[in-house]
């Protein structure tokens, strides 16, 4: 991605990179306004991250969270995430595909290769890569626990059951989006986790951030996942 992208005129450098520190001020402070507590529990959550948005237009009435709650299909990842400017279909799969990974045919190793290929840098700097482990260890995993699953076969899979974005949550209500194009979106997600010896299922809310066009910072026709919350302090309702 790059930042300039877009800016073919050097007089309006200066404006743009104030714009651009601007918004990645709302973003790193957005979750900490929300209430949340800025140390996370350390068991199966994990803190700060990127950014969080809403692209409607201000003049769109605002919904209630309680009747835009959608239900989305299952759609399976297979390793990498649609190549669509849907941020909604993104968002659901993104969701679905970061609690989804076999001990079985994978390390830790392939499973986190796999959430940070799908994770794009901006050139703030705002949602560096220590986030994205963060967050990820948010979802109850880490590099040693991983180990003792993979004596025991485990795997996990995830299937979207709820999605909510932008104006459709509350906190997104107080705390727009820094720029058009971001967008928030929350996701219910329902979690099997099994092994040799055990089964179990529960649902696990996710919250996945995604940069779409007009953007400057997104990617060229299609949207991409800038960061997401799975720590519980930081989920946006």
């Amino acid at each position: 991605m790059n930042l300039m992208r877009g800016f073919g005129r050097h007089r309006f450098l200066a404006a743009g990179l104030v714009a651009l520190l601007m918004a990645s001020a709302i973003i790193l402070l957005w979750p900490l306004d929300s209430g949340g507590d800025a140390v996370p529990r350390p068991s199966a959550t994990a803190p700060d991250a990127p950014p969080t948005p809403s692209d409607t237009p201000s003049g769109q009435s605002r919904p209630s969270a309680a009747s835009t709650e959608v239900k989305v299909p299952a759609q399976p990842t297979n390793g990498s995430l649609p190549r669509t400017q849907d941020y909604r279909a993104l968002a659901s799969a993104a969701a679905q595909g970061i609690y989804t990974w076999d001990s079985r045919s994978s390390s830790y190793s392939d499973i986190y290769a796999r959430v940070r290929s799908w994770w794009e840098l901006l050139p703030d700097g705002s949602n560096p890569l220590s986030a994205l482990v963060r967050e990820f260890e948010g979802t109850g995993v880490t590099a040693g626990s991983f180990t003792v699953l993979a004596e025991q076969s485990a795997r996990r899979s995830g299937t979207a059951q709820t999605l909510r974005c932008d104006l459709e949550l509350a906190k997104v209500q107080e705390y727009p989006a820094p720029w058009d194009g971001l967008h928030v979106c929350t996701v219910t997600v329902q979690v099997v986790d099994e092994s040799s010896n055990s089964r179990s299922l529960y649902t696990a809310p996710i919250t996945v951030m995604v940069n779409c066009p007009p953007a400057v910072t997104a990617p060229a026709g299609r949207c991409a996942m800038v960061g997401f919350y799975a720590t519980s302090e930081r989920i946006v309702y």
